[in-house]
């Protein structure tokens, strides 16, 4: 992505050396820590929900799944027929 638009802000310390701290942990410069926190902060309606539904399958507790591919595939279809 070009840049293109030049944006000048002032910080306070506090905010500054928060900005900074994080840009140092992950080795990124302190304006791609703010370009992310824009990104997240204002997703849009469709990101924001492909995040939540991607962290809800993140966090769902383990289920048990048939060892053999054979047995999988007869559990899908089994409950694919009970919606139809």
């Amino acid at each position: 992505m070009t840049m293109s638009r030049r944006l000048q802000i002032l910080l306070d310390e506090e905010r500054y050396e928060r900005v900074a701290a994080i840009a140092t942990v992950r080795q990124i410069s302190v304006a791609a820590v703010i370009r992310d926190a824009i990104d997240r902060s204002l997703a849009e309606p469709d990101d924001r929900r492909r995040a939540a539904a991607a962290r809800d399958i993140l966090n769902a507790p383990p289920m048990d799944v048939p060892e053999r591919v054979e047995d999988l595939v007869a559990e899908l279809n089994e409950i694919r027929s009970r919606r139809a």
